[in-house]
Parts: structure tokens; sequence; C-alpha cells
């Protein structure tokens, strides 16, 4: 499988502490990944370097056949690399329907993004019937649903997804998760990073985990579900 994302040898710093060491990961085309470890373990951190939100200290990032090691988050944007933030980070006073046209702030084609909105309307009933409403007002997991739409909007290669999972009832958990595959066949690569280790195994293809600041295991999701290692630590067996 041809590379999406290509990291090699990062290390991200905060002054003197390194939070982020020696981390190399890929993802193809396509592909969902996941990478699962500990509060505190780097994976945030790792997707924000991605992302072009903090700069990392050392290492490599290629996406698409391009570097992005330094580059601005609005420029990687506009390279198709979405990412949906821990605690989804919506705009609270904003409508859903202006929520959703922000993702869309890269693009020019109007008749594209409105056909887009259509889509993740038919997709997302729920916030179609909420479309006016204020996303302040939204419950949890329709947030997440908004964040997840917004990200949509843009069209991206690759989404990388924070925790989609943090702070839903276990029923709205099922429904974002159901809403992470439905994207992922439609052919958008997904990194997701999720402490419910178990869920994020069920759903992707490969994972990584990461303790410290560092990768220490990688394998098919599979492989990593069986490990008494993996289920000890994060399956509670």
């Amino acid at each position: 499988m041809k590379p999406l994302l290509e990291v090699r040898n990062l290390a991200v710093a905060y002054g003197a502490i390194r939070a982020v060491r020696d981390v190399s990961l890929t993802v193809g085309e396509g592909e969902m990944v996941c990478l699962i470890g500990a509060n505190g373990a780097g994976k945030s951190t790792t997707l924000k370097a991605i992302s072009g939100l903090i700069g990392p200290a050392a290492g490599a990032i290629h996406f698409d056949g391009q570097s992005i090691t330094r580059r601005p988050a609005h420029r990687v944007a506009r390279l198709g690399l979405a990412l949906v933030p821990e605690g989804r980070g919506v705009f609270p006073r904003m409508s859903v329907v202006e929520n959703l046209l922000m993702g869309a702030y890269v693009r020019n084609d109007r008749d594209g993004v409105r056909h887009d909105l259509d889509e993740i309307y038919a997709l997302l009933p729920r916030l179609a019937e909420r479309r006016q409403q204020r996303a302040g007002l939204l419950s949890g997991g329709e947030q997440q649903m908004l964040a997840l739409g917004r990200a949509l909007m843009a069209r991206p290669k690759l989404l990388l997804l924070d925790e989609p999972s943090m702070g839903l009832a276990p029923i709205m958990v099922e429904t974002v998760f159901d809403m992470i595959r439905a994207i992922a066949a439609r052919g958008v690569a997904v990194l997701l990073v999720e402490q419910n280790a178990r869920l994020a195994l069920q759903t992707a293809a490969r994972g990584y985990v990461m303790e410290n600041g560092v990768i220490t295991v990688a394998d098919g999701a599979g492989q990593l579900a069986a490990d008494p290692a993996v289920r000890r630590a994060y399956f509670g067996e």
C-alpha cells in the first residue's frame, strides 16, 4: 500500500521536556490506523505535530509525497489533512451550518461545497435537523458528529481523530464510531488516537502502542488485540 503519511524519528519538546521521542509511523492511502496509549503518552502531541499546530524538535513528516515537517497548520490543511481535536473544538456561538461551512474555508468551489453540505446532512440527519441551532447547545455526541462533519467539508485525504469517544455515553460512542467507519469506507485515510484500546483495535487495520513518548509496539490490529501485554495494560485482563 502506498504511504500517504510518513513520520520518521519525530521528536517534540515542551521546553526541556521531550514529550515525543524518535516516533516513526505510516498511514497508507485509504487505511485506518490507530495510536493507543495511556494519558500523557504523547499521542495528542504527535497529532498536533503532524497537523502543524506545534513544531517538531527533530524528525521528518511527509504527507502525500511532500515534506510538511515545519509547515504551519493552515498550509497543511490545504494539502488535504484535517484534524478533529480532543474536546471537539466546535464554535459554540455559531450555528451548525456555520460550523460546517468553516470546514470548507480553504475551498472556493461553491457548487461543490453545497453538494458536500447536502452529503453531510444525509450522512448525519441529526445535524440536518439542527442546522440553525447553536453548536454550544448540542449534546456531546452531536458536537462530535459536527466536528467530524466540519472536517469532512475540507475533503481531506487523511483525517486525524483525537479521542473521539471522550466524554460520550456508550450508545453515542457506537454511533460516532459507526460514522468513522463510514468515512473510512469512502476512502478517507484515518489516524485514530483513542484511549478505548479495545474499540480502536476493533476499528483499525493496524495499530501502534505509545508509552512515555515512544512507540513500543507496532502490528496488525488483530495481533495487538491478542497480545497478552496489550491486554493486561489496556483491556484490564
